[in-house]
């Protein structure tokens, strides 16, 4: 017999074979009379399809003080099997057996912390991630309440078990050195919570990473706001390079919004410089000796991002020390709090978000005491963030809080003289560099670098032209040198990428003769697509970003049109 884990299994492969003669059944009854060694036996018939949880059942249901054996019939009613009460005994304590041996297999073997308690908040099961994450022994929790261990305001589990609620990646810090995301949940059975688990993931490594780059980001800032004060102590803008109608009109009106304490909100494709522009309208404003502190929104998890917003308190869970973090709001009291990629904000965050900037004040996570701040908000976006308000997918009056001031950055394409100034600027800074002279560019290529469209606008500028300081050959950047998808472009008139509404996303670009790329549906898709990954060098985000549509639905069509996913 194969070994028990389950109560679904038939009862047939318990049953020994017997002959139809041994057994007497009235027809249409249950009961029955079994003969053996001249002795007869009650016995209880039952289908051979039955499962071990049905005869558990059915004998449950008996009410009689023996159990009897069981007769299984076949498809015919014809007794095919025995099993006695002693061997279907002895199935249930093997199946329980190997269920408990299988049940601390899979808590050991998983890597988050699992603790399992009964409906008194006694603790029956508590697995090794555990033992690691609150440094607490097996020995010293299982059979003994949780809440003798850990503060009963803190203990999730206790919702589940006291209310039947359950509750999905909820951010917690145990020990002052530890993050974890908690999934809770009550065991409930025929409808009667009996228990409830908790499964918690350790993130502290990823919590680390993320203030490593948040402290790496600040320094960062930190540098070019004392770069900023001796290079141009008297001009915060002179870090955007251009003298076009275009790039000079969005500068003229940051100084002025600069002094005064209004939101901005900067729509721009992505690379256009957005977050330039925020540091400059610091700079430029009355809180340039207060902190500039930026967090992006789209590259922070949901669960972190509202303790790296607003912090969390220290103390607040047992063990906690007398110390907590300051979020990017705290910090950035009196100045200036830069909201990159506020499109990219769930829902559920950005009520909070709106809470906090109408009211001046929050609470830390795990604090009960409101922090008052005075900050200045500057947020970005390369979304439509009216589409997105009429779609449902970001909040009416958040993004009216948001759009006091709206400053528009033209996209590269449309400030085309300014590109020879750029990459000049660029040639000088990776000559510096690399401490080698500054590379002559060949007429050839200054006019490719001014006739292409630039998707990434002046983030994939400098990429190129880093490209260019590298492959350049006896101090000449000649075209050979030029990326493929750049010398294509400069001859013969590119494919339109899907149209898309400025100022928030790229335009079609278009050949001077104005000629646009549309043939038959299908194949202009397909090569829209091939259009934008050209463009983006294979990115497959920025291509998404390029043609209006999500990561996984680019993904999904160049499956569809059999696209290489290395190019």
């Amino acid at each position: 017999m194969k070994p028990l884990f389950s109560l679904d299994c038939p009862l047939a492969s318990l049953a020994v074979p017997i002959g139809s003669a041994a057994v007497s059944i009235r027809a249409g009854e249950t009961e029955g009379v079994l003969r053996v060694d001249g002795r007869d036996a009650a016995v209880l018939a039952v289908p051979e399809t039955e499962t071990l949880r049905e005869a558990g059942e059915r004998l449950l249901a008996w009410g009689r003080p023996s159990v009897p054996d069981l007769v299984t019939l076949n498809e015919a009613g014809t007794p095919s099997g025995l099993v006695t009460a002693h061997r279907l005994f002895g199935a249930f304590v093997t199946l329980a057996q190997n269920q408990s041996a299988l049940l601390h297999t899979l808590l050991d073997t998983m890597s988050e912390a699992i603790t399992i308690v009964d409906t008194h908040n006694v603790v029956q099961y508590w697995n090794k991630a555990a033992e690691n994450i609150y440094e607490i022994d097996r020995a010293q929790v299982v059979g003994t309440p949780l809440d003798a261990h850990f503060d009963s305001e803190s203990i999730r589990l206790l919702d589940a078990l006291k209310q039947g609620t359950s509750v999905q990646r909820v951010y917690h810090i145990p020990r002052p050195d530890r993050h974890v995301l908690i999934n809770a949940a009550p065991i409930r059975q025929e409808g009667d919570i009996i228990g409830a688990i908790s499964i918690e993931q350790d993130i502290t490594e990823l919590v680390r990473l993320n203030e490593e780059l948040a402290h790496t980001t600040a320094h960062l800032h930190n540098l070019q706001q004392e770069m900023s004060r001796f290079q141009a102590a008297d001009d915060p803008f002179f870090t955007i390079k251009g003298h076009s109608a275009a790039i000079q009109s969005a500068i003229q009106s940051a100084r002025k919004v600069a002094q005064t304490d209004a939101t901005v909100l900067i729509y721009g494709e992505s690379g256009v410089g957005k977050e330039l522009f925020a540091q400059a309208i610091h700079q430029a404003s009355r809180r340039r000796e207060k902190p500039f502190i930026a967090i992006n929104c789209g590259a922070i998890p949901a669960a972190l991002f509202e303790s790296e917003l607003f912090g969390y308190q220290g103390g607040a869970f047992t063990g906690a020390e007398k110390k907590g973090k300051p979020g990017k709001l705290e910090l950035a009291h009196g100045g200036t709090l830069f909201l990159d990629e506020i499109g990219e904000l769930p829902l559920e965050l950005q009520v909070k978000l709106l809470r906090a900037l109408q009211e001046r004040q929050f609470y830390r996570v795990g604090g009960t005491e409101p922090i008052t701040v005075n900050t200045r908000i500057v947020a970005a976006t390369n979304r439509q963030l009216e589409h997105m308000v009429a779609e449902g997918r970001f909040r009416e009056d958040l993004y009216y809080r948001l759009n006091v001031f709206t400053l528009e950055i033209p996209p590269l394409r449309e400030r085309r003289e300014d590109i020879p100034e750029l990459v000049q600027m660029f040639l000088h800074e990776y000559a510096i560099a690399n401490e080698q002279p500054v590379p002559r560019i060949a007429p050839e290529v200054m006019h490719a670098l001014i006739d292409y469209a630039w998707p990434g606008n002046i983030r994939q500028l400098r990429n190129v032209i880093e490209r260019l300081s590298i492959l350049q050959e006896g101090g000449v950047i000649l075209p050979e040198h030029l990326p493929s998808a750049i010398r294509t472009r400069t001859m013969a008139p590119p494919p339109a990428v899907l149209p898309l509404t400025p100022p928030y996303a790229p335009v079609p670009h278009a050949s001077p003769a104005g000629y646009a790329f549309a043939p038959d549906p299908a194949l202009s898709e397909r090569e829209r697509i091939l259009s934008a990954l050209d463009r983006t060098y294979g990115n497959k985000k920025a291509a998404a970003d390029l043609l209006g549509i999500s990561r996984g639905t680019l993904y999904n069509k160049m499956r569809k049109y059999g696209i290489s996913h290395e190019r």
